[in-house]
Order: C-alpha cells, then structure tokens, then sequence
C-alpha cells in the first residue's frame, strides 16, 4: 500500500532492479538498455530477495544461473566486449570463495 504523499516503498533490491530497467544509451540513434541481464548463484549469504525483484521483468532483464562464478564473469566480460562496451550484464554471487573466483 503506497502512502497518501506519493512515496514509492521499494525494497533495495526492488529499488535495484527499477534502476538497471530504466537505463538506455542512444546508439546510432536508437535507444537500448544498458543492462542486458545477468547471472546468479543464489545461495548461502547471497540476496534472494534480487532474485525474486527481477523475476516479474524476466522478459526485459533476464537472469541466468550459472554453474560456477569464474564463467559467470567470463560470459558477463563476454557480453560487454561484443556489444563494444556500451551493454553489460550483471553477476552476483555468494559469500565466500565464490566471489573470489568471480573477480580472478
């Protein structure tokens, strides 16, 4: 329920979510969004709660799950070099040593 004042109530990760949807770049003269989506593991002392904000905007942002954070990275670094830099996509990982293998 909004309050009377027009104050939206979002969680942070709603709040995430609204963000990547509402970011376009003019390329050649044709509006895109910037995010193409991203991958997860969600686990252990990772933020379910993202998963659940992108799910109803699967068909504009889709999330894709990986088997392992270092190819995570890999497909994400992938995704930006071939659309020039100007698209990425988004991974997130859990706590521990995934995240490690994520960023080497």
């Amino acid at each position: 329920m909004a309050p009377s004042d027009g104050t939206i109530r979002l969680t942070v990760a709603q709040a995430i979510t609204r963000y990547l949807l509402n970011q376009y770049i003019e390329i050649d003269g044709t509006e895109t969004r910037i995010c193409g989506g991203g991958f997860g593991i969600f686990g252990h002392g990772n933020v379910p709660c993202l998963g659940e904000a992108l799910y109803p905007h699967h068909a504009e942002m889709p999330l894709y799950r990986g088997q392992n954070e270092q190819s995570m990275g890999f497909a994400a670094a992938a995704y930006a070099k071939y659309h020039l830099r100007r698209r990425f996509m988004f991974c997130t990982a859990s706590a521990g040593p995934g995240t490690a293998n994520l960023l080497t």
